[in-house]
């Protein structure tokens, strides 16, 4: 019988991560059965623990769940800690085991999928909620020269930058929209919630660098920021369906101990 595993959110039945998986899992020839969970508001607790027992092996966390797991989960990792989120459990025999790979599914994203190097290169962090905490330190992992997080209610950006640096503020700093006048920047990413209702954020002009990369961490549809991103000059504008691929590759390997290929994968649900 295959190992079972499962997304849980609410809403879910829109994921896209039973295909992805079931791609990996033919790929590599794991024996792997994985599903989509709706769960009620306010039921992750239960829902976990009765798919747990009932043999399943992990799971991923989707909206609105990710500040639930962080909660259930007895153990968790270094990244899982910093973001104050977790999408991904693993079911050992004595714990729950709680990690978020969605930063590493964007460094990845950017770095295999679109070759682009954050090292040395001058980023934006749009927003500062869960998103944005997510991807926080797998950014700053990636040594940019100038890491800036940038927020409508600047408090919040200063609060998340300050628990990820502990004071150390030398190479990410934290302002309101208004502050981004004069600067420019290498990679914008979007980390906000805007491309849901379509909002255009308050950016100044001039915000793109030559040659820059717009990032919008929503994928499935072209966003007020993607739009504005091309109106502003950026030279690549991306959503976040690479980092939806490679975060969840990143699930896979927690797993099951193998890495799938993520570029043949991408390349087929992006194809018309």
């Amino acid at each position: 019988m295959p190992d079972r595993y499962v997304v849980m959110g609410n809403p879910v039945g829109h994921s896209r991560s039973p295909s992805i998986h079931a791609r990996f899992a033919q790929q590599t020839g794991e024996a792997v059965e994985y599903g989509a969970l709706l769960v009620a508001l306010g039921g992750l607790p239960a829902a976990v623990a009765a798919f747990r027992a009932a043999g399943g092996k992990g799971a991923n966390i989707t909206l609105p769940f990710k500040e639930d797991a962080f909660a259930l989960a007895g153990e968790m990792t270094e990244r899982a800690r910093a973001a104050g989120a977790v999408n991904t459990l693993v079911f050992s025999k004595s714990a729950i085991v709680g990690d978020n790979t969605d930063g590493c599914g964007l460094t990845r994203d950017l770095i295999l999928n679109l070759s682009f190097v954050v090292e040395g290169r001058r980023v934006l962090l749009l927003g500062a909620g869960g998103g944005a905490r997510g991807v926080l330190l797998p950014l700053l992992e990636e040594r940019p020269a100038l890491l800036v997080v940038a927020n409508r209610t600047i408090v919040k950006a200063q609060q998340m930058v300050g628990r990820i640096t502990k004071g150390d503020a030398r190479t990410v700093t934290a302002c309101g929209y208004d502050g981004l006048a004069g600067q420019s920047f290498d990679l914008v990413v979007n980390a906000t919630s805007a491309g849901l209702t379509d909002a255009v954020l308050p950016l100044p002009a001039h915000l793109f660098a030559p040659g820059s990369v717009a990032y919008e961490m929503m994928y499935g549809r072209q966003t007020g920021f993607m739009q504005q991103a091309r109106r502003e000059g950026a030279a690549r504008v991306s959503d976040g369906l690479g980092m939806l691929v490679e975060q969840a590759a990143e699930s896979f390997f927690l797993w099951r101990g193998v890495r799938p290929l993520t570029a043949p994968v991408l390349a087929e649900m992006r194809a018309p």
